[in-house]
């Protein structure tokens, strides 16, 4: 059986989705462990911001050359790599004295976790053969990210009011890899093509030099790094506001949890609207006008809860319309179909960009301000330059149209 029959092509998306949300589970053990780790590491806030985001630190600077890798290696096997760092980083974390090899322990789970999810994409293109269930593949694994963080932000208290941090940190080292064995027991080793294995250096540099000459790559990733930094950054301190307001810590993880996963919605729905013919630019606009609208609201209506938290769920939710927006112009707006893993692993770069600078700015501010209540002037300026880029990306998209 092969994976051009349907249930062999769904049996390998499942499990490089669950793969995925394996990964992202160790992005959404932090925000929940803050707290903690500030009482049992006397961590700053800005240092918990860098927490937050040093993961991201391999995906801004290795993007293009782990995409590039990956073509060259097989995705595979470049994936199993990752799940295998990303385990011994959070074994490192877990026996950590302090902060600083806490510190670097992020930074080898961030390299870990680039080399076990970029490559997804490519590797079920190559393995889901049956058209339809690739389509539905590919929309959900734009989900994996919101789902693994939400599962970690719902279960990671109870987890660490059992076994304490360290404990957490070891669970999820022994769930990466089983989730690397079940990885490489369910998908076949890479088969390097011969063009792969014969590409020479030099067209791996034009191939670069199209892409970065090319104005459209630019403009998709701005856009991502100024949707995924203010998006980080409001999920990933909402435990630590929320525990800091005296909610109990059953509460802290439910709310958080929906906040993250209500994300899912608008990732899915994107890829739905834009196949019925709505515009990209539309998408990206509403996508930034309601986390512009959202923030303000639940950082700067103090004293109204519920309006804060319902903001907060516009914020995330209909906020998702912009990445898998993004995801669908980077295939459409690569200046070549030979360049279209390297658009997207530039995009990525720049994700990881804003998710490395987005947490560290907002705890920054919140520091000077003595509270949360300005912090949305970070989120705002980055929605409104989001606003101007959609309009850019929808004329672009209409003249390659």
């Amino acid at each position: 059986m092969t994976e051009r029959d349907p249930s062999a092509s769904r049996r390998t998306a499942v499990v490089v989705f669950a793969v995925g949300v394996t990964c992202a589970l160790h992005i959404g053990k932090l925000p929940v462990a803050i707290p903690v780790l500030r009482d049992a590491l006397s961590l700053t806030l800005v240092q918990a911001g860098f927490l937050l985001s040093l993961v991201q630190l391999a995906g801004m600077t290795l993007g293009l050359a782990v995409g590039l890798m990956a073509d060259r290696l097989g995705p595979r096997r470049v994936m199993l790599t990752g799940l295998l760092l990303l385990s011994a980083g959070s074994a490192m974390g877990a026996l950590a004295p302090g902060t600083p090899l806490l510190l670097l322990s992020r930074v080898v789970e961030g390299v870990g976790f680039l080399l076990a999810v970029l490559p997804a994409p490519g590797l079920l293109r190559r393995r889901v053969l049956h058209a339809p269930t690739l389509s539905r593949a590919l929309g959900w694994w734009g989900a994996y990210m919101p789902l693994g963080t939400a599962l970690a932000l719902l279960m990671g208290g109870a987890l660490m009011g059992q076994v304490g941090w360290r404990g957490a940190w070891v669970a999820l080292s022994v769930l990466s890899l089983c989730s690397a064995v079940l990885l490489a027991r369910s998908v076949a080793p890479d088969a390097l093509s011969v063009a792969a294995k014969s590409l020479p250096a030099a067209a791996w540099g034009q191939r670069l030099k199209r892409t970065l000459a090319a104005p459209a790559p630019w403009w998709v990733a701005l856009a991502f790094l100024l949707y995924s930094g203010q998006w980080l950054a409001v999920i990933g301190f909402l435990p630590t506001i929320y525990a800091q307001a005296g909610h109990v810590a059953a509460a802290v993880g439910g709310l958080s949890a929906l906040a993250a996963g209500i994300n899912m919605a608008g990732n899915i729905g994107a890829g739905r609207l834009l196949a019925r013919g709505v515009r990209p630019g539309v998408l990206l606009a509403w996508g930034f006008g309601a986390m512009g609208l959202g923030s303000v609201i639940a950082f700067g209506a103090s004293g109204h809860p519920v309006a804060q938290y319902l903001a907060v769920l516009v914020f995330s939710g209909v906020g998702g319309l912009i990445p898998g927006t993004l995801f669908s112009l980077a295939v459409v707006l690569a200046p070549g179909e030979d360049t279209v893993s390297t658009t997207v692993g530039w995009m990525q770069q720049f994700s990881a960009l804003g998710q490395f600078t987005g947490p560290p700015l907002v705890a920054w501010v919140a520091t000077q301000a003595g509270g949360w209540q300005s912090t949305w002037w970070v989120t705002g300026a980055s929605s409104l330059l989001g606003l101007l880029l959609a309009g850019r990306l929808q004329a672009v998209w209409r003249r390659r149209t």
